[in-house]
């Protein structure tokens, strides 16, 4: 079985910065793309960062390149994403997604609350 649990998020002001981390467990985790979601109060879900198995691939959103970096420790079984600069308007849960090809493992989302 694979488990994605999320840490790192909490209140933060405008400009400020955090980092989330995903520990993941199981045998296969070097292999997965990782990827962070996040989704805002009345919004859907949207798509914010990836990284594949290597380490040497990664695709962002539009609206966070420039300020957000993804990562991982296939040593730690752990994806980062740092936040810098971050503005009220990034106010959602954040998701860590791992898998294969697509994402087919989630982890429960932790709440990054960014005041105006």
């Amino acid at each position: 079985q694979v488990q994605l649990v999320e840490s790192g998020g909490g209140l933060v002001q405008t400009g400020g910065s955090l980092r989330l981390s995903c520990a993941i467990s199981g045998r296969t985790f070097s292999i997965y793309r990782m990827g962070w979601f996040r989704q805002a109060p009345g919004k859907e879900r949207e798509f914010v960062a990836a990284i594949d198995w290597s380490g040497s691939m990664t695709d962002y959103a539009d609206s966070v390149k420039g300020r957000f970096t993804i990562s991982r420790d296939n040593a730690k079984n752990t994806v980062y994403l740092q936040m810098n600069s971050l503005k009220p308007e990034e106010t959602a849960v954040y998701y860590c997604a791992a898998g294969l090809k697509s994402y087919h493992y989630w982890g429960q989302g932790t709440q990054v609350t960014v005041s105006s």
